[in-house]
């Protein structure tokens, strides 16, 4: 069924479990997590408390905010401690890695991509696959963090020039650099999205 509902209460947040070696990583990642609080949103992420996964989730719970985190069993000792998934408002163990992706997406109204590894490469580009195929309209975001995913950006573009994506017009992530520009860029295109809605349905009424 495709999930059309363009609310917003729900952040979902890929990154990666490593601090990587640029420090301004791991402060867009504790940024994020602030804007989530103060926004009144729930973080959705991959339940990892190191790295940049741990720098969100402890960005929006000392900011007051909601963190449900969604990890599969066998990760849980590398990708956390024990002693601070306790600390998560919110915990899910999932028997694979598939069931971690698919509740994350159910869980999600919106879906931010920070830097990371393959694991992050894969979670977005599998949410932008299934926009793609028209299982969803939920709002994606590249966190350009000093321009980290540029070289994504023109393989998608090569990718499109190329006439791999098809239907590319549901395919729009957004590729925002500065991480105070994001969650007010997800709200823009839901609003966007709400209102092409009310406006089809008006159309369809005036038929009737």
């Amino acid at each position: 069924m495709t999930d059309q509902s363009h609310s917003v209460r729900s952040i979902c947040v890929y990154c990666g479990s490593r601090p990587g070696r640029d420090p301004s990583h791991m402060a867009a990642g504790r940024a994020l997590g602030q804007e989530i609080a103060e926004y009144g949103l729930r973080l959705v992420y991959g339940g990892g408390t190191k790295g940049i996964m741990g720098a969100v989730a402890s960005g929006t719970l000392s900011n007051g905010g909601q963190v449900t985190g969604i990890i599969p069993e066998f990760l849980i000792d590398m990708e956390a401690t024990r002693h601070s998934l306790g600390q998560l408002n919110e915990l899910i163990v999932t028997p694979d890695m598939h069931v971690r992706k698919h509740t994350m997406f159910e869980r999600s109204d919106a879906f931010v991509a920070l830097p990371g590894g393959i694991g992050t490469l894969e979670e977005i580009i599998e949410i932008m696959t299934w926009a793609q195929l028209g299982r969803h309209e939920k709002p994606m975001v590249f966190a350009n963090i000093n321009g980290f995913w540029d070289p994504m950006m023109e393989l998608l573009r090569h990718m499109t020039d190329e006439g791999f994506v098809h239907t590319a017009h549901r395919v729009q992530p957004l590729v925002i650099d500065n991480v105070s520009e994001i969650i007010p860029a997800i709200m823009a295109r839901a609003a966007e999205l709400a209102s092409a809605d009310r406006d089809g349905e008006e159309a369809v009424i005036s038929k009737m």
